[in-house]
């Protein structure tokens, strides 16, 4: 196997799986450890993979976004420690918007008990919270997006628009001080767009492994957030950064 083909072959280990291990991959590729690890950072510098320790994780591009059942299982345990912090910035906010993803879902059941109106564009959200009978539901029309069960495109953008919403909760795929916040899809950026523009405050969730990518299309600048709640996995003086553009960085 040359080594084009064995490098996509890893890449689309990777994507399957969520992870690469170097030890596994030179098994089965039948390879030497070394010739792994040089692939891996050949990979890491097409912006293809993420090195972690023993190996490696795919990086999402224009052309690769990760599904829910991947977020689900990644950086897990630092999502409910963000999502806890995250519930406790609400202040009494009476109206709340919930972006797509994982993480806004783990946020959705912390205020399940809130009385207030959450808007969504999420079915995740919508149901974790369609059983509470103290909160309002507004869930956004528009074209489904069956990767993240979110919708998007005009119907969502223009409810989004007509509406003032007192904190709005974002996620997104990459975070960077020189392109601010991104994702690889035009649709999901513009509801992204539209809901910090109705929002009095925004706050952003995102783990450690969103900060320093950038993907295709920007939504926001960081100075558009009011906080940014990520993991202490995210080093002290990398969030100092960030909260030199604005935002309060929280490490959790």
């Amino acid at each position: 196997m040359d080594s084009e083909t064995r490098q996509r072959r890893i890449v689309e280990l990777a994507r399957t799986r969520g992870r690469v291990e170097v030890a596994v991959l030179a098994a089965e590729l039948e390879v030497a450890s070394e010739t792994i690890r040089r692939d891996l950072t050949a990979l890491a510098g097409r912006r293809l993979l993420k090195r972690v320790h023993g190996g490696a994780i795919p990086l999402e591009t224009a052309g690769f976004e990760s599904g829910l059942q991947y977020r689900s299982q990644v950086d897990l345990a630092q999502k409910h420690r963000i999502a806890a912090a995250a519930a406790d910035l609400r202040r009494g906010a009476e109206t709340v918007y919930l972006d797509e993803g994982f993480s806004p879902r783990l946020i959705a059941e912390r205020l399940a008990d809130a009385e207030l109106t959450v808007v969504t564009s999420s079915l995740l959200v919508a149901d974790a919270l369609a059983r509470s009978a103290t909160v309002t539901v507004l869930l956004l029309g528009g074209r489904l997006r069956g990767r993240t069960l979110a919708t998007v495109d005009h119907w969502a953008v223009g409810m989004l628009e007509s509406l003032v919403v007192d904190v709005a909760y974002l996620g997104t795929n990459g975070i960077s001080v020189e392109h601010g916040l991104t994702t690889p899809d035009p649709a999901v950026a513009a509801v992204k767009r539209a809901a910090v523009r109705s929002a009095r405050r925004a706050v952003l969730v995102g783990a450690h492994s969103k900060f320093g990518l950038a993907h295709f299309c920007r939504f926001a600048e960081v100075a558009d957030f009011e906080a940014i709640v990520t993991g202490v996995e995210l080093p002290a003086v990398e969030a100092e950064r960030y909260e030199a553009l604005g935002p309060n960085v929280i490490r959790v």
